[in-house]
């Protein structure tokens, strides 16, 4: 099946609300009655819902936002002839929700688990390299926010080393690393100010 503008449209915009759905959000309100916005780092996603709940809601969740982005561009990649750059677009279009949801006032989570599903749906041996990464710097730091930029960085370079062909992941990667950055750019300044957090600790106020 080819792509028309409107039916690219139209999947682009699913995967925007797709990925627009607020995992953390609902689970913290629904399963414990709370705001997880005004508790602990007040980051929508899976590591604020793990030191605010524990791992009993941040796994699933966790896993559900890693959901939002494989599963668009698995659905399109294998049912729709649109080229390799289609379905890392749909991918992006997900991540975009994750971050910017329409049903919460465009604000949301830092993409990552969501960017996660993207690229293991197109490159799962790329993804490993980054995972692989990004469980190295998590586990000899401690920090969350680092393991998970340095995993995004280590995608696009990752491509560039097994897939150097592959012009669409490489840029889409390197996007999206660029994104993961920028949605961490608060984690950043805490990092230099040595107040950001520990895994499984609470942050140190300056």
């Amino acid at each position: 099946m080819s792509v028309s503008l409107v039916f690219a449209l139209g999947v682009l915009g699913l995967a925007y609300f797709i990925g627009g759905i607020p995992t953390s959000f609902l689970a913290a309100k629904y399963g414990a009655g709370i705001d997880l916005r005004q508790l602990g780092s007040k980051n929508l996603g899976a590591t604020n819902l793990y030191r605010v709940l524990g791992w009993k809601y941040a796994v699933p969740v966790g896993v559900f936002d890693m959901a939002k982005g494989f599963v668009p561009v698995v659905v399109v990649a294998t049912r729709v002839d649109g080229g390799d750059w289609f379905p890392l677009v749909v991918g992006i279009s997900a991540v975009l929700g994750h971050v910017f949801p329409i049903y919460l006032k465009f604000r949301g989570g830092k993409g990552v688990a969501t960017a996660a599903g993207v690229v293991f749906g197109v490159a799962p041996v790329v993804t490993a390299v980054s995972v692989g990464v990004w469980a190295l710097i998590l586990g000899v730091t401690g920090f969350m926010s680092l393991a998970s930029i340095s995993g995004a960085l280590a995608f696009p370079i990752a491509v560039s080393v097994l897939a150097p062909q592959n012009t669409p992941l490489l840029a889409a990667g390197a996007s999206l690393a660029a994104f993961i950055v920028f949605t961490h750019r608060s984690n950043i300044r805490r990092l230099f100010s040595g107040t950001e957090s520990r895994f499984g600790r609470k942050r140190r106020e300056a």
